[in-house]
């Protein structure tokens, strides 16, 4: 049983911890202004849909894109932003494409 070992141990590479953590690159979601959602409607999708969004941060959110016709609303990695982009989507918003940081 100790030469199974040894030859299973001799065949099998221990990678180096360093070379094999890949981060997951990491982008933004930014909501753009528009002419027709309201300030009510775009700081209620950003409550609903960006896990841990405070009432009073989509509302300061929402008067961001009022006022300079864009916001960053959430980063991080590429997965959830997409899922978190198409919900807001689907809820009407204007977005720009994911932005890779």
């Amino acid at each position: 049983m100790a030469i199974l070992n040894k030859a299973s141990s001799a065949n099998s590479t221990v990678l180096d911890p360093k070379t094999t953590t890949i981060k997951y690159p990491e982008v933004r979601i930014i909501v753009l202004d528009d002419d027709f959602n309201t300030f009510e409607h775009v700081a209620n999708s950003l409550e609903v849909v960006i896990p841990g969004m405070s009432k009073e941060r989509s509302w300061e959110l929402a008067i961001e894109v009022d006022s300079e016709g864009s916001a960053e609303v959430w980063r991080g990695p590429l997965e959830q932003a997409e899922l978190y982009h198409q919900q807001l989507l689907i809820k009407g918003l204007t977005m720009a494409p994911i932005e890779k940081i």
